[in-house]
């Protein structure tokens, strides 16, 4: 059996425990380690895109991760209960052409008793920036260091 700790229900500190691990995940830029933390037959909203299941998610993010370049991304816990945590989040990327965006948005998580989203809503906006006013510097793939400030000290 998959199971993903923290297991809910969540705390304030099990629910930064799980944003982070899902920040930490996405910034490989591996859909198919991604794709672990779902269950099966997890069911997607991201933005008029409607997902189910594994083999929809993985290939969704290959396709995704072959427009969004240099891809880095920051998700901060906005509220959670029981089974649910709703993240706020940005990311930064550049398209084929090398124009840079700053994307906004927000998930809403629903997890099963394994640990496992079995739901995840994402409302994104993305804002065209300057190369010169990208914020998210470190070094990809991989996490974002501990030292790197957040959203909130970025006054994002």
């Amino acid at each position: 059996m998959d199971e993903r700790p923290p297991f809910p229900p969540f705390t304030a500190e099990t629910a930064a425990q799980k944003a982070r691990a899902a920040e930490d995940a996405w910034n490989t830029c591996d859909p198919e380690r991604v794709s672990l933390a779902y269950t099966h037959d997890s069911r997607w909203r991201n933005r008029d895109v409607f997902l189910e299941g594994r083999d929809d998610i993985v290939a969704f993010l290959h396709q995704k991760w072959a427009r969004e370049l240099e891809y880095r991304l920051i998700k901060e816990v906005w509220t959670y209960g029981d089974n649910r945590i709703a993240v706020r989040f940005v990311y930064e990327s550049h398209n084929v052409e090398g124009q840079w965006f700053r994307s906004h948005g927000n998930e809403n998580w629903e997890f099963d008793e394994h640990g496992l989203m079995r739901q995840r809503h994402a409302s994104i906006n993305d804002i065209a920036i300057d190369g010169a006013d990208r914020l998210f510097h470190w070094d990809r793939p991989g996490p974002r260091p501990m030292d790197h400030p957040d959203l909130t000290e970025l006054g994002l």
